[in-house]
Formats: C-alpha cells, sequence, structure tokens
C-alpha cells in the first residue's frame, strides 16, 4: 500500500470515529431526556464520557498511526462529528414529519 492510500484510510478511520464519538453523546443526551438527572449525575456522565471519548480516540490514533497524532486524523473527527451532527438532524426532521402525517391521517378518519 502507497503512502496516499494509508493515509486516505486512515483519514476514513478517523470521520468513522467522530462519527461514533457524536453518536455516543446523542444517545445520552436521549437517555437525558428520557430519565430525568441531577446536574450532580450529568456532570459525572459527561465526565465519564469524555475520559472513555478520549481513550478511544487515542486508541484509534495509535492503531492507524503507530501514535503520530496527524492533522488529517484530528480533522477527520472533526468531519465526522460534524457529518453525523447533519445526519441526526435530518432524521429529527424526517421522524417529525412522518409524524406529523401519521397525525394528519388520523385525524381526516375521524
Amino acid at each position: 500500500m502507497t503512502g496516499i492510500e494509508k493515509e486516505v484510510i486512515v483519514f476514513a478511520v478517523a470521520v468513522f470515529s467522530g462519527a461514533i464519538v457524536r453518536l455516543a453523546y446523542r444517545c445520552i443526551s436521549c437517555f437525558r431526556e428520557i430519565v430525568k438527572h441531577s446536574l450532580l449525575i450529568m456532570g459525572i456522565e459527561d465526565l465519564i464520557f469524555w475520559i472513555c471519548t478520549a481513550l478511544y480516540i487515542f486508541v484509534q490514533i495509535y492503531q492507524t498511526s503507530s501514535g503520530s497524532i496527524r492533522w488529517y486524523f484530528v480533522l477527520g473527527v472533526v468531519a465526522g462529528a460534524v457529518f453525523m451532527t447533519f445526519f441526526i438532524r435530518r432524521l429529527q426532521k424526517l421522524q417529525k414529519n412522518l409524524c406529523e402525517k401519521a397525525i394528519a391521517k388520523r385525524k381526516k378518519k375521524r
């Protein structure tokens, strides 16, 4: 494998890693909407999340580039998180539209 091919693969892994981290935080925020928490518990959850995120990103950096932090890895993680944020928002809009259509359909039947 040539150098550029390896860098593209590392970038793809970084994008995927950023998306996973963003999706994991969205899961935590959904859990918080379902079960109400005190500020102390939310702070502890956030601390655990960020420690786990740091360890996960460190492992990904170590596995893909032998521990060397490359600028494109950092850029890939950010790009993955941003992509996942837009994807989540689109899914939420789609869900809202589908729910509104279903409610309107029910009202028509009555």
